[in-house]
């Protein structure tokens, strides 16, 4: 999903008509339209919407219907612009509705492709309202676990974007695309100089964590069928995958592990995604203005299961540019989406820490790493954790709570890095690798606590076998995946309750054998 530079890209102007001809399969289109609702125009606004259908060849400005897209039936809304510039009057709220009230009925996932100056002026307040009656069928689209795919069209402005034009589970935009909350014509006329160029272009939005990814038309059946493989798979039959392959028992100094842990080299969560999962749909940002290159938020499926990852990248974090606190409103989004759409949550930690800094402090790190633990602890969903390298304080903390958690052999998790933790006890870091022993931090002392429940072997250092070992992590997250969405919901989070309540506790948590 490449950006296209902002200098490079141009807006083309597709009707619906023909962007539902590049997505859906050939000859599958089934319109739901039925004639639209009178709203009694007056003769000038009923010479209007004629001159609008002769132009558009439609007769309104929207069109609904279902389709395959390859091979998977889908319901469809798509906004005309040719007719009255896209603009949502009774008539076309009233459409779209009863079209997202059918496909919620027949629970089919819903793509939605906006184009539109907003609230069709001519019809006033009433048509301006009517946006609430179309997002609140979207809400109840989503609540019922059925995935909502958007894609922003040049231009999507006004009421649109401000109702189901933002409530995307995946939200993309066409290069080039004026998408904003007032049209640059408007806020001219209102304050009487030009909006600053570029702000309400699709790179730009990307840019600050607005929408998952840009895309021309021809691209957008091949990400929605990747939404759709992971979104809809939950409850599919799949085969389980073969126990795990017994391994050593972890042997070697705790320091080994950390100095391996550091190897620029060592696969992260990229290339673990690149290696072992299919249908990966990245997304961008928290889709409120920020965007961290140190969260990789993505949908994805391991062994055929369907899960929701959040993961730290190794590769996208410095001293220079750590993990801040818009990285953990990013993960948020991804225990959303999980708890929308009740599918498993994979979390992988591989950091550092977070950041330390005049910024976070100000933007509340402290506070998204609590609002991670809570809603971590208590996410109704299944969650797998990934010890996947580096777990260094407050950032892996944040991602840790879950009701399994697999840890690769040299990962360990800890509230220092071992050089800080020696520094506070010995004034020196040159014990580090005695308090790293002492802290119990590596991956046999983890298991032991019942802090995690199962090693990965590195044969002998995931570094110099970065596809193997790929390969086990993805086995081993995937029997998970297909494990746990079994168990019961309330028994999953009381046991996960349990887990924690009782670390450290004489006969509280300890390593638990593993019933399959």
């Amino acid at each position: 999903m490449a950006l296209i530079p902002l200098e490079e890209a141009v807006a083309a102007r597709y009707s619906a008509r023909e962007l539902l001809e590049r997505t859906l399969d050939a000859g599958s289109f089934v319109s739901w339209d039925t004639a639209p609702v009178d709203v009694e125009p007056g003769p000038e606004y009923a010479a209007e919407l004629a001159r609008a259908r002769e132009r558009s060849g439609c007769d309104e400005a929207v069109l609904t219907g279902e389709g395959l897209l390859r091979g998977r039936r889908v319901a469809v809304l798509a906004c005309e612009f040719a007719f009255l510039a896209g603009s949502i009057g009774v008539a076309a709220a009233e459409r779209l509705t009863a079209a997202v009230e059918r496909a919620t009925a027949e629970r089919l996932p819903l793509l939605a492709a906006p184009a539109s100056g907003g609230t069709r002026m001519q019809e006033g307040t009433v048509a301006f309202l009517s946006m609430v009656k179309i997002s609140t069928a979207i809400t109840a689209h989503k609540a019922a676990g059925l995935p909502y795919l958007v894609y922003l069209r040049h231009p999507t402005t006004g009421g649109v974007l401000a109702s189901w034009g933002s409530l995307g589970h995946v939200t993309v935009a066409e290069p080039g695309a004026l998408i904003g909350f007032l049209g640059p014509r408007v806020y001219e006329a209102l304050y009487g100089r030009p909006f600053p160029e570029g702000i309400q272009r699709a790179e730009n939005l990307y840019r600050h964590g607005l929408v998952d990814a840009v895309l021309a038309p021809e691209e957008l059946p091949g990400i929605a069928e990747r939404a759709f493989n992971v979104l809809l798979a939950r409850g599919q039959e799949r085969p389980a995958p073969p126990p795990p392959a017994a391994g050593p028992a972890p042997e070697g100094p705790v320091w080994d592990s950390v100095r391996r842990s550091r190897r620029a080299d060592r696969p992260g969560v990229r290339r673990l995604l690149r290696t072992a999962a299919t249908d990966v749909v990245p997304l961008n940002g928290t889709g409120e203005g920020e965007a961290d290159p140190g969260l990789l938020l993505a949908l994805a499926r391991f062994g055929g299961a369907p899960c929701v990852l959040l993961g730290q990248d190794r590769t996208r974090q410095s001293a220079e540019h750590p993990m801040g606190p818009a990285g953990l409103r990013e993960a948020r989004r991804g225990m959303r989406l999980a708890a929308e759409l009740d599918l498993p949550l994979v979390t992988v930690i591989d950091t550092p820490g977070a950041a330390l800094s005049k910024e976070a402090e100000e933007q509340g790190m402290a506070g998204q790493i609590a609002r991670c633990l809570a809603e971590l602890a208590t996410l109704r969903a299944p969650t797998v954790a990934v010890l996947l390298g580096q777990g260094t304080g407050g950032g892996a903390l944040a991602l840790a709570p879950a009701d399994r958690v697999l840890c690769a052999r040299h990962a360990w998790l800890s509230p220092l890095p071992p050089e800080g933790a020696s520094a506070i006890v010995h004034r020196t870091t040159d014990r580090a690798g005695e308090l790293a022993e002492l802290q119990g931090i590596g991956s046999a002392d983890l298991l032991a606590a019942g802090i995690v429940d199962r090693i990965v072997a590195e044969r002998d250092d995931a570094a110099d076998e970065p596809v193997a070992f790929c390969r086990r992590m993805g086995g081993a997250i995937a029997r998970e995946l297909v494990a746990l969405p079994g168990t019961d919901p309330a028994g999953r989070l009381a046991a996960r309750t349990a887990r924690y309540r009782g670390l450290g506790l004489p006969g509280g948590a300890v390593r638990r054998p593993d019933p399959r």
